[in-house]
């Protein structure tokens, strides 16, 4: 009776409660970061920020954030043109999605998973990407920049997520390709899956999570195998 429990308490360890799966929006849903690249090192340059690849030093973080830390010396005129400018980029845009995303997303929810969106992005961008990928029926719920006031690396919005759906963050396995949103998803308690999509996967792999490169080959049995 005692090699029994034993043995159970082993599997206990080793299989983790997941009843719960958190996605970023951007280079984890839809294939967009090559997008943004193209517009931040232009933005950077005409704007004189004088930061080595700032598109990507800026990944996973909100614009306001982005524009406190990095504009804050320009006029409000100046700012609101460049906001102004990112709308009009964002309309404009397409939203790939990455292979198997959202097959992946409807997999889990079919065996009554929670499924959550947190992003960076603002609900003007949300209402576009609704409009082409569903994601407003797709998820159980979507945390975006307005709902939060410490963006990533902060565990806030992941850490909403969770409250939203009434889960524990224990709970819950994040699904991200940025730096910050790595951080912020380990800072929130979560387990987290980086995907190299954004930047190579050893460096990923740096930040001490596993690693896939999208979701094609990725369901639920591939998941528990990630996360013990």
């Amino acid at each position: 009776m005692q090699r029994f429990t034993i043995f159970a308490d082993v599997n206990i360890l080793i299989m983790k409660k997941i009843t719960c799966a958190l996605f970023d929006m951007d280079g984890v849903m839809l294939d967009t970061e090559s997008q943004y690249d193209i517009f931040w090192k232009d933005a950077g340059k005409r704007y004189g920020i004088d930061i080595p690849n700032f598109e990507k030093v800026i990944k996973g973080t909100t614009l306001p954030n982005i524009l406190k830390k990095y504009f804050s010396e320009f006029t409000k005129e100046q700012l609101d043109i460049l906001v102004e400018e990112i709308d009009k980029f964002e309309q404009q845009m397409v939203y790939p999605e990455i292979p198997g995303s959202i097959a992946f997303v409807n997999s889990l929810k079919a065996l009554g998973m929670k499924v959550g969106l947190v992003t960076s992005s603002g609900i003007t961008k949300l209402k576009e990407v609704y409009k082409v990928k569903h994601f407003d029926t797709l998820f159980d719920t979507i945390v975006y920049d307005a709902r939060i006031t410490h963006g990533k690396p902060a565990p806030d919005c992941y850490l909403l997520a969770a409250k939203d759906l009434g889960v524990n963050p224990e709970e819950c396995v994040v699904f991200e390709d940025s730096f910050a949103g790595i951080e912020s998803g380990l800072a929130a308690g979560m387990t987290v899956i980086g995907l190299s999509t954004t930047h190579p996967a050893e460096k990923v792999k740096e930040k001490g999570v596993k690693e896939i490169s999208d979701f094609t080959e990725m369901n639920y049995d591939k998941l528990l195998e990630l996360v013990k």
